[in-house]
């Protein structure tokens, strides 16, 4: 029934595709357009109302915006959803917008981002205040936060007592509102004491509290971690002391000014990190125990539902082993180690524990100790209950449970690795059921009362489908049907296949021919690629982004190709670790075969073959160019690492050891050792303001091209980081898209 379902969606969508007219991309289309007009339409901020069945969005009418609202609960239970949502207008900006003049604010050109508090308050921030939205008095208010410093940053804001966390410089503050109830403004005061709380007084800069650590790996995004409750904070506090200086220069000043950064490099002096908690009503705070050696690696931070232990997966420095720890929160004092994980090339935890609801004593682990990535239910004495998701197929996203802890809610690869499906799996026996078709990618958002999730689905056929699905799988509402935002527009045939290379492993690859296609021409080619872990290019999704500049260069005569080699994502343990101590050698191997590929096509100029990449991309571009030579005829490499050695400690000796005990890895990829060999027209690109792929990489290379004599185009991009953003892209890709049309 599912697939059918797809499939008559798929029907109604073919017309649309079939439309197209003569108009040709701009590279303004293809590069400022690709994540706005010409996306396919979505509907902003769609989330769940906190406590409810009921969902909301923001949408444009009539040029004026305004918050929809509509309930899950209606709609036609038999299956066959009807063909538009049933939401009704709740809110507009041009009411808030009043209300801000009557203030004598400045009014806002956008709603901003704001959250559901329950089901008649919402909340979000203007003008450095937290304001809330009460939807039966239909009032606006402030929420009696002071005005929150200027140099704030990193806000965290606890859900049950309205108090924000947030960083100014290296030090962690909290900022309490003592008539905060539940998330809005009531009688009954919550606390009467100091407001602003300082929580950290470092006088070091290199000493930071309350941010991201580790290089941001790990899965690590943010430095603050409230309890269920809100009673404690857990924090980061990461020291760098250590950790040598590296200079970052600053050219839009008169002179330059070298801004210094702390920057751990491959087998050098790490930053050490602990983990403090606090206690804002006491204003006291203690530091975990987490012991020696002081560069482990603190991870996935999670808080036992009764706050009264924290949870850290603990990584030695060399990645080969986890220990999953138990810590006393008031006291600090380490508990016990409930499991370990070992491998002989290494783990890498990216996901926290998650307790199941109504059962205290048990929570789902995320690992692939099994060779893929899956869920595991322990108890909290660290005993295996049973493995719940099992199979040569990775999960690659944990939604959570039902509220009475029944099911848990995942996505996979199970139909294909260029797919995605949703599942739950019945917590007690193990059961699974698939609540979504096997086609295309869907991602969902699951509501707080466990009974709908909303389904985003897209793929190569279908630009996106919003639907509403109970958690029977049966599509109870449909959203949104996006229109082709193409439709006008010449493209050439985006299509997907697979090859095999020496060891039997399927590649997914990506084909872009040229719209116009004849097959009795030769077409030059442009090889995309990335290669790296933890990324996959090939997907089945609808074109945005990168792929309309593919579809650009289409439009002008080239064939456009991509394949997601062996160390890339989403294909199991052993597919990434092939890589493990020798980045640039079997990812080359790979792609080496989709060049024979390439060559065995009829309409492919095996005479000219570009390539192209980024980061690892870039890495692997000059790769391509110099370790064998003469089978590109082009390259652009932006932000390539030339050396790893020069890259950051915690990425470069999960996946290459120290330069000491992998001297021979770390020596066969320098790619300053093959700059002689290279035959064939090379860019380089590069932000001078880098702070992952440092400067010095590229900068490095001109000198010893120099040295030898050899020839290599360059450009670079004063002030900007590690990617080309804004308005100076538009530069970029032309920069890119002249190089491939004079040379190739």
């Amino acid at each position: 029934m599912k697939n059918i379902r797809y499939l008559l969606l798929f029907i109604l969508i073919l017309p649309q595709l079939s439309n197209a007219q003569n108009k040709m991309l701009t590279m303004e289309d293809a590069i400022i357009k690709s994540r706005t007009s010409l996306a396919p339409k979505k509907l902003t901020q769609l989330m769940w109302v906190k406590g409810t069945n009921d969902y909301s969005y923001v949408d444009t009418f009539n040029s004026k915006e305004v918050i929809m609202r509509g309930t899950a609960s209606n709609g036609d239970v038999s299956g066959n959803a009807k063909p538009k949502n049933l939401a009704k207008e709740y809110l507009n900006l041009v009411w808030i917008n009043k209300e801000f003049r009557m203030r004598k604010m400045d009014t806002l050109k956008h709603f901003p981002a704001f959250t559901w508090m329950d089901k008649d308050h919402f909340t979000f921030e203007a003008d450095k205040k937290i304001w809330i939205y009460d939807g039966l008095l239909k009032v606006l208010s402030i929420d009696g936060f002071k005005e929150l410093p200027e140099t704030a940053e990193n806000m965290d804001v606890e859900p049950n007592t309205g108090a924000t966390a947030y960083t100014i410089d290296n030090n962690l503050f909290i900022l309490k509102d003592k008539y905060m109830v539940s998330g809005y403004e009531a009688k009954v005061p919550y606390h009467r004491d100091t407001l602003n709380l300082q929580v950290t007084r470092d006088a070091d800069k290199n000493i930071v509290n309350g941010k991201a650590v580790h290089r941001d790996e790990f899965g690590i995004t943010k430095g603050t971690f409230w309890s269920p409750q809100g009673t404690y904070l857990a924090f980061y506090r990461m020291d760098q002391t250590m950790v040598d200086d590296y200079p970052v220069v600053d050219w839009s000043v008169k002179p330059a000014k070298a801004n210094i950064i702390k920057y751990p490099m491959a087998g050098g002096t790490s930053h050490q990190v602990t983990i403090g908690i606090f206690n804002p009503i006491t204003k006291t705070k203690v530091f975990l125990k987490t012991g020696e050696p002081a560069d482990q690696y603190l991870t996935n931070i999670a808080w036992s539902p009764d706050e009264k232990h924290l949870y850290i997966a603990v990584l030695n420095r060399d990645q080969n082993h986890l220990k999953f720890n138990s810590y006393n929160v008031a006291t600090g004092d380490f508990e016990k180690t409930l499991f370990e994980e070992k491998n002989d090339k290494y783990v890498q935890p990216m996901h926290p524990m998650v307790f199941v609801p109504n059962h205290p004593d048990l929570f789902v682990w995320q690992s692939c100790k099994d060779g893929y990535n899956h869920l595991y239910l322990y108890d909290v004495n660290g005993k295996l209950v049973r493995q719940l998701t099992k199979g040569n197929w990775e999960v690659t996203n944990f939604s959570g449970f039902d509220p009475k802890g029944t099911f848990a809610y995942y996505s996979s690869t199970e139909g294909s690795p260029i797919t995605r499906s949703f599942f739950k799996v019945d917590v007690n026996d193990g059961t699974k059921t698939q609540l979504t078709s096997s086609g295309g990618t869907h991602t969902e958002t699951f509501n707080e009362n466990g009974e709908f999730f909303i389904d985003n689905l897209t793929s190569l056929e279908v630009p996106r489908i919003l639907s509403i699905i109970n958690n029977k799988g049966i599509t109870v509402q449909t959203l949104l049907v996006a229109d082709n935002p193409l439709k006008e527009y010449n493209l050439g045939k985006e299509y997907l296949t697979t090859i095999r290379n020496e060891h039997g492993d399927g590649l997914y690859c990506r084909i872009f021919k040229p719209s116009n296609f004849d097959s009795t021409k030769k077409y030059p080619v442009i090889d995309y690629m990335y290669g790296g872990p933890n990324v996959q290019l090939v997907n089945d999704v609808w074109p945005t982004g990168n792929e309309l500049w593919f579809q650009y260069m289409a439009e002008r005569g080239f064939v456009v190709f991509t394949l997601d080699n062996r160390g890339s994502a989403n294909r199991g343990k052993d597919f990434e670790q092939a890589t493990f101590r020798k980045l640039g050698t079997e990812e080359m191997n790979d792609q080496l075969e989709g060049v024979k590929f390439l060559k065995n096509i009829p309409w492919v100029d095996t005479n000219r073959i570009g390539i192209h990449g980024w980061s690892f991309g870039g890495f692997m571009t000059v790769s391509m160019m110099t370790r064998n030579p003469g089978i590109f005829k082009v390259a652009v490499a932006g932000g390539p690492v030339i050396d790893w050695s020069y890259y950051e400690v915690m990425y470069t000796e999960r996946y290459m050891d120290t330069p000491k005990d992998n001297k021979e890895g770390y020596e066969k990829s320098n790619l300053l050792n093959y700059v002689d060999k290279l035959k064939g027209k090379m860019m380089l690109i590069h932000g001078t303001s880098d702070d992952v792929v440092v400067w010095q990489h590229s900068l490095d290379y001109l000198k010893v091209a120099v040295d030898n004599g050899v020839q290599v185009d360059y450009f670079v991009y004063p002030g900007h980081q590690h990617n080309v953003l804004g308005k100076d892209r538009v530069h970029l890709m032309n920069k890119i898209t002249d190089y491939f049309m004079q040379n190739l």
